[in-house]
């Protein structure tokens, strides 16, 4: 794997990022959990509005992986920071290079944009990925928990009296 490159996903993209976001759920063991479409990846990453934005790494012009990310904001900062919501590469693209030119070049679009973190969760099972990010220099956050509501429940407490 000699010809890798990240550039930012377009609109012509979206079969790929879907069907490498079934991958990514099955690896992860929550294929059931997949509810997006093609339309819905072009709606919410690619319309006017987007807030989120993705990139695509190739080898010789081939998809081998993606990466999902937005913008959070820290107060404590002032600034804004780049959360990565996904990445993922194909089995047979791993330990190729690929996740880290996808985290260099996540790591260029923080810088020029001012972002005062970047920052991920990861699966406390998937040891390779830990042992990855441990491999940049990565901090492990230890004293937050996530938390998470469903969109169910979003919409229970918006209309709760």
């Amino acid at each position: 794997m000699t010809d890798l490159t990240v550039r930012q996903a377009t609109p012509s993209d979206a079969e790929t990022i879907l069907q490498f976001i079934t991958e990514l759920a099955i690896f992860e063991k929550a294929e059931h959990e997949v509810l997006t479409s093609v339309e819905m990846i072009r709606q919410t990453i690619f319309s006017s509005d987007a807030k989120a934005h993705a990139l695509i790494c190739e080898n010789e012009g081939q998809p081998i992986g993606f990466a999902v990310y937005f913008y959070n904001y820290s107060t404590w900062l002032g600034k804004y920071g780049l959360y990565l919501e996904d990445l993922y590469v194909t089995p047979t693209a791993r330990r190729t290079g690929a996740g880290k030119a996808i985290f260099k070049a996540l790591a260029k679009i923080a810088a020029a944009n001012d972002c005062g973190r970047f920052e991920w969760s990861v699966l406390d099972w998937n040891t390779p990925a830990i042992k990855f990010y441990q491999a940049l220099s990565a901090q492990e956050k230890t004293e937050w928990l996530g938390y998470r509501l469903t969109e169910q429940q979003i919409k229970a407490l918006a209309t709760a009296d």
